[in-house]
């Protein structure tokens, strides 16, 4: 990539930070109690030290009539805006419940059209190959 569009500012005043993107080897599937939010064997794994990696689920491998988008938004200097949906069937555990970078700096691009859910708020299962 010979010139960035819309670089980080994290990267900029930190260009030792890692934080990796990769393909996950296996399916993931989100649950809230009995339906089925998510499944996908197109995930990709980012980790970024010293938190716990996290997986992000393509949008078409997500069910958004199960979602509803709230106002609730937060910032990454090193990803972008965070948007956060809620989980309707986990009521109001499922508040915020998934975020997604719809328009990520581009040294985490390959995170745009994808979502992340927070497994203390619903149940995500990892099963590798």
């Amino acid at each position: 990539m010979d010139q960035i569009a819309n670089p980080s500012p994290g990267f900029q005043r930190n260009p030792d930070k890692v934080i990796t993107i990769e393909p996950y080897s296996g399916t993931v599937t989100v649950r809230a109690g009995d339906a089925v939010i998510a499944s996908s064997t197109r995930a990709k794994l980012l980790t970024e030290p010293p938190y716990p990696g996290v997986l992000y689920i393509p949008f078409e491998d997500i069910d958004f009539n199960q979602l509803r988008k709230t106002e609730f938004s937060t910032h990454c200097p090193y990803k972008g805006d965070a948007s956060y949906w809620s989980v309707l069937p986990a009521a109001e555990a499922g508040k915020d419940a998934m975020w997604a970078y719809e328009r990520p700096f581009d040294e985490t691009i390959e995170i745009r059209d994808h979502g992340a859910f927070y497994p203390n708020k619903v149940t995500v299962e990892a099963k590798p190959d």
